[in-house]
């Protein structure tokens, strides 16, 4: 069952020091699997799957997916057959989310790296449409046209007249539909989760044209996407202590993290608001337990 989205607010001593208020937009609680952005970028994209009358839906995504097992889960809801083309090793052990999405019956095929950088190139993907033609192929993260329109509707739900909105970035698609539903003088800041130079402004662009009202910051990426990082996995303990609202390590503890940070040091002006987006995620936290042997929450 699909819920609301309600805005909270957190009171904690760093903002009543730095004069700012802070929201949390809990998009984590939408549902228990299809939760946050997940469910943003799938919902108008099972639409048009059910009113096409697609056999089945093919996307893509690495072993911890959240849209891989969202995907899964809403096909094999809507009697809808599911592909997930992976990024990995067919011999590797299966991460928890890969478990999960076989249990909703979804058929997974590896690719192994240099193979999966082009799963975006036309020749890739016409040649996929070929072998399954009567299935509807998202791309990674739900990252198009109908995926940036569900995105929209995290700013329209807002009824407060917020200053600053952050969010975990991916592929930069809900940063996209985000962006186009700002006031002037709003503003997105999207917190890139993979190691490297920003590409996520470049992919923005694609979707929304001309759009100034962002700001990438790549510098909390705490080693790479699914890495292990103390500081990073003290900060989500003292965080869940504090308001009893879990985080994960892969995306949204590195949101919340970098804008903390950043209040600290200032760059929000005195009297700002600010509102994070809770993007969901929660059901990579067992597959990260599993792999390095750690309890996050106790």
């Amino acid at each position: 069952m699909i819920k609301d989205s309600p805005l909270q607010k957190i009171y904690l001593p760093l903002f009543q020091e730095k004069n700012v208020s802070v929201f949390i937009k809990r998009d984590d609680e939408i549902h228990d699997i299809i939760s946050g952005n997940k469910w943003r970028k799938l919902k108008y994209n099972i639409d048009f799957v059910l009113k096409n009358a697609f056999k089945g839906i093919i996307t893509f995504g690495g072993a911890h997916s959240n849209h891989l097992s969202a995907t899964s889960f809403l096909c094999k809801n809507h009697n809808l057959e599911s592909i997930a083309i992976v990024r990995g090793d067919e011999d590797a052990p299966k991460s928890e989310t890969l478990l999960f999405c076989e249990s909703q019956n979804t058929k997974l095929i590896f690719e192994n790296r240099t193979a999966y950088r082009v799963k975006n190139s036309e020749t890739y993907l016409s040649q996929l449409q070929r072998q399954y033609p009567e299935y509807y192929i998202i791309p990674e993260g739900g990252a198009n046209t109908l995926g940036v329109k569900g995105c929209e509707e995290i700013v329209s739900e807002i009824d407060i007249d917020f200053d600053y909105i952050s969010i975990d970035c991916g592929t930069g698609a809900t940063l996209a539909g985000m962006v186009r539903k700002l006031k002037p003088h709003q503003k997105v800041i999207g917190v890139q989760v993979l190691k490297g130079k920003d590409f996520i402004s470049e992919e923005v662009q694609k979707w929304s044209p001309g759009c100034n009202q962002f700001e990438i910051w790549t510098g909390y990426h705490f080693g790479g996407y699914a890495k292990y990082h103390e500081e990073l996995i003290h900060f989500m303990q003292w965080f869940y202590a504090e308001t009893k609202i879990k985080l994960d390590p892969i995306y949204t503890a590195k949101q919340f993290f970098s804008v903390f940070d950043q209040i600290k040091k200032g760059y929000f002006p005195e009297g700002s608001s600010i509102v994070l987006v809770h993007s969901g995620g929660l059901q990579g936290i067992a597959g990260f337990e599993k792999r390095y042997g750690v309890e996050l929450f106790g």
